[in-house]
């Protein structure tokens, strides 16, 4: 289904893109597994893109999709919603956001994009599960079996973290209070109890860990100031990347605090256009 094969009645439209509500990528026990897909108007099977929403892995909702720029440059985007940690624990949520990219490539056709090259960004919990995504290919306990799609590959070709946590068995100590007033029980209701209990699947959980020479390439925004999700959680993974000399870039938003119009404004923009650019359609810019 090319987009000009979309049912008028799924087509919200601007001058710039089609988009096309929920569409059904997986069901798990009854519940329906939905994302939204973005299409920009006159471009022949254009990259992907896929967003993850944050919330604090309990709230949010794809319908909050703030890289509209990246579709009136070319990308189509599909944003994503998974299971929230109140009706499952992880690893469901990194099985659904895995499930989607399969999904994705098993559709290429049906909808038109270029699957070959997938991008990747998120914020908050988003981000984590952007990273987590990126660095755990054919990991079986990450990968699960959601959806129909398990001859795909959920592989990434570039990642775009905004502000995730990056290191579940530090990020407690590192937090400001205010910082651990959020995130001990966003944790505990993800994991279904606290990083020092559950040590294990805290490590399983946190992307630092799995950091290998094969990893795609990865872009970090965080901003300096933020009391929810501490940037020592950015420069975790940024050291990680750097010790297998992997690419990576880290742009710190002087004054940022955990989201807000600094990090999606024009020159941020401009820059997450341009990465995925380069990765996903082999564009330099100087």
């Amino acid at each position: 289904m090319a987009v000009q094969d979309v049912r008028p009645e799924d087509r919200p439209s601007t001058d710039d893109w089609l988009r096309v509500d929920d569409i059904r990528y997986a069901e798990v026990d009854g519940h329906p597994l939905l994302l939204d897909l973005y299409l920009p108007k006159n471009v022949n099977r254009p990259p992907v893109v896929v967003w993850i929403h944050g919330g604090a892995w309990r709230s949010g909702s794809k319908s909050n999709m703030p890289l509209t720029d990246l579709v009136k440059s070319g990308f189509a985007v599909a944003s994503v919603d998974y299971r929230l940690s109140p009706v499952a624990k992880f690893p469901a949520q990194i099985h659904d956001c895995k499930a989607a990219i399969r999904f994705l490539r098993a559709s290429a056709e049906k909808f038109g994009i270029n699957t070959e090259r997938i991008g990747i960004a998120g914020s908050s919990a988003g981000g984590h599960l952007v990273a987590l995504v990126g660095v755990t290919n054919n990991h079986k306990a990450l990968e699960g079996d959601v959806g129909d799609h398990d001859d795909q590959s959920s592989s990434v070709q570039a990642i775009v973290d905004y502000f995730g946590p990056t290191n579940f068995l530090t990020i407690l100590n590192q937090s400001t209070p205010h910082g651990l007033s959020v995130r001990v029980p966003a944790l505990g209701l993800l994991l279904g109890g606290q990083p020092d209990d559950i040590p294990d699947l805290a490590r399983l959980a946190s992307p630092v860990v799995h950091v290998d020479t094969d990893d795609p390439p990865l872009l970090l925004i965080h901003g300096d100031q933020d009391p929810q999700v501490p940037i020592n959680q950015s420069h975790e993974l940024h050291a990680k990347y750097k010790e297998h000399s992997l690419p990576v870039h880290f742009e710190v938003v002087h004054g940022g605090a955990h989201g807000g119009d600094a990090f999606f404004d024009a020159r941020r923009n401009m820059l997450v256009r341009d990465f995925f650019a380069e990765h996903l359609k082999g564009q330099t810019t100087k």
